[in-house]
């Protein structure tokens, strides 16, 4: 991704706000073509609006949205260069996959043969062309996404809107198709805007992420950026860390609510310290020769199973998350209300400036 530059007309330069009831939407996009952005918040942060917003489907009630130097904020849905991918695919049942993708450019003017030749061409990128002739109700989860894909790059689309595109695939077949996704956007030499609020599908997919909470920005940066400085509570938990607030002094972070944890950096002011989960070590009897300088006194108020390990929802001198594997769980005889000490050593922290 490079840095937009404010003079250039390409891409997007967008601020979006919507006033739904009570809820109101006001957030600022700038993107320049091949920017794969991800628009990523909990359920009702304003997403969804957001990319509705964008492809016309919501009008504004302030703000401005221009893509390629044009304001397109007042035009019809159907006359905007813009491609979207729903989150259900919404391909017409009664239409082959090829016609489904044709469907684009013969709105926009073309033949019915220079339409199908597109399309025709569409589905071979997509590995697609053995399918040309078959309707959606024969096709797989992931072929069905491959053709709404083609559909709305069909019409060539200076903007690229891609609604949860992964949400209605299992397991194993998002998997694939992530992959194959993510070679499609490489590619893409336009604007794409990917709403999810699963953070792998962003991690994965987009060059730089924006966390949208109560529709506002909370943090936009690049993935790893992100990952490593969670800025609330909502992004520690997507990216599994826990996550506090206080005031550094030196190698000492005092939390705003409870007490201190110390780390390897020197800092002084506002701070955030972040550890993983699996950087805490817990004991049931106050450990003697721990070398851990971080060290409370909790108790289990939860436990689920979390991939191969037990995620450990503990509360106490300082609430957290710990991952022990299912033979320290049962050695440890972890159970809701169960005193443990938990410790984590000062290397295993990360603070950073609030």
């Amino acid at each position: 991704m490079t840095d937009r530059d404010p003079t250039h007309d390409e891409g997007l330069d967008a601020h979006l706000v919507v006033d739904r009831d009570t809820f109101r939407l006001d957030i600022a996009l700038q993107a320049i073509p091949g920017d794969v952005i991800a628009l990523l918040g909990p359920n009702g942060a304003g997403k969804t609006t957001a990319l509705r917003a964008l492809a016309g489907l919501l009008p504004l009630t302030r703000g401005h949205l221009r893509l390629d130097g044009t304001e397109l904020a007042r035009t019809p849905p159907e006359s905007r260069p813009v491609g979207v991918v729903f989150q259900d695919y919404l391909l017409f049942p009664h239409l082959t996959a090829l016609d489904n993708v044709a469907f684009g450019p013969r709105c926009r003017g073309a033949t019915k043969a220079e339409a199908r030749a597109q399309a025709s061409d569409w589905l071979n990128r997509m590995g697609l062309a053995q399918h040309s002739g078959t309707k959606p109700r024969h096709l797989s989860g992931g072929q069905a996404q491959r053709v709404a894909l083609a559909r709305a790059l069909a019409i060539h689309p200076r903007l690229l809107l891609l609604d949860e595109p992964l949400a209605a695939l299992d397991a194993r077949t998002r998997l694939e198709v992530r992959a194959r996704l993510r070679r499609h956007l490489a590619g893409f030499e336009a604007v794409a805007v990917l709403v999810t609020h699963d953070p792998l599908d962003a991690m994965v997919l987009a060059d730089r992420l924006v966390v949208v909470e109560d529709g506002r920005i909370v943090q936009q940066g690049a993935p790893a950026d992100i990952a490593r400085h969670p800025r609330t509570d909502y992004i520690a938990q997507l990216v599994g860390l826990n996550l506090y607030r206080g005031r550094a002094e030196g190698h000492t972070v005092r939390l705003d609510a409870g007490p201190a944890i110390t780390t390897t950096e020197h800092l002084s002011g506002p701070a955030f310290v972040a550890f993983p989960p699996g950087a805490v070590t817990l004991y049931r009897d106050r450990p003697t020769g721990s070398s851990a300088r971080n060290l409370w006194r909790c108790e289990v108020a939860g436990l689920e199973t979390h991939g191969d390990q037990i995620r450990a929802d503990l509360t106490g001198e300082l609430p957290l998350a710990a991952d022990v594997t299912t033979v320290a769980a049962a050695e440890l005889d972890l159970h809701p209300g169960a005193s443990v000490w938990a410790t984590v050593k000062a290397t295993q922290t990360h603070a950073y400036p609030a």
